[in-house]
């Protein structure tokens, strides 16, 4: 449905919305994620292009949402680094067709916009405060473990909390 790139991209939103108060550093958010710290590194080049995150370099420094996780959609997300692909011609090139799908290719662009429709309806907030067995990357503590550790260990910093 989606590529494996938009999934690591909302994984690494969805970590940085549970942090929204502090920036998290690459390799942080790469081992809460489980997305190697390469590849996290384009997806949030991208994501910093699309102004859905902010960087910050420096002591402190690192990566956080460009706004607030309630004001940022799924399909931005996913828009950001690989977009839902439609049908919009023949993808068989059938020049009779045109623009106008035959039934099959018509049905999947149907579901394809569905799908935009279902993602664009989706707010950030809303994987964080949905309620059911899990929650978004529940593993995720290993980020606010990671985190505080990094904290703590500065000079003149102490415990600033969890998520």
């Amino acid at each position: 449905m989606i590529s494996p790139t938009a999934e690591y991209a909302l994984r690494a939103i969805v970590a940085l919305a549970q942090r929204h108060d502090r920036a998290v550093v690459t390799p942080d958010l790469a081992k809460a994620t489980r997305i190697s710290a390469p590849y996290l590194s384009k997806i949030l080049q991208s994501l910093g292009r699309a102004e859905l995150v902010l960087s910050q370099r420096g002591v402190g420094g690192g990566f956080r949402l460009a706004r607030a996780p309630g004001k940022m959609s799924v399909l931005e997300v996913i828009n950001a680094v690989d977009p839902v692909r439609r049908i919009r011609t023949c993808p068989l090139g059938i020049a009779s067709h045109g623009t106008r799908l035959c039934p099959l290719h018509r049905r999947l662009d149907d579901v394809a916009e569905r799908t935009e429709q279902a993602f664009a309806e989706t707010t950030i907030a809303e994987l964080l405060s949905e309620d059911g067995p899990s929650k978004a990357l529940c593993a995720s503590k290993e980020l606010v473990r990671l985190t505080s550790r990094r904290e703590t260990s500065r000079p003149g910093a102490g415990s600033r909390g969890t998520l």
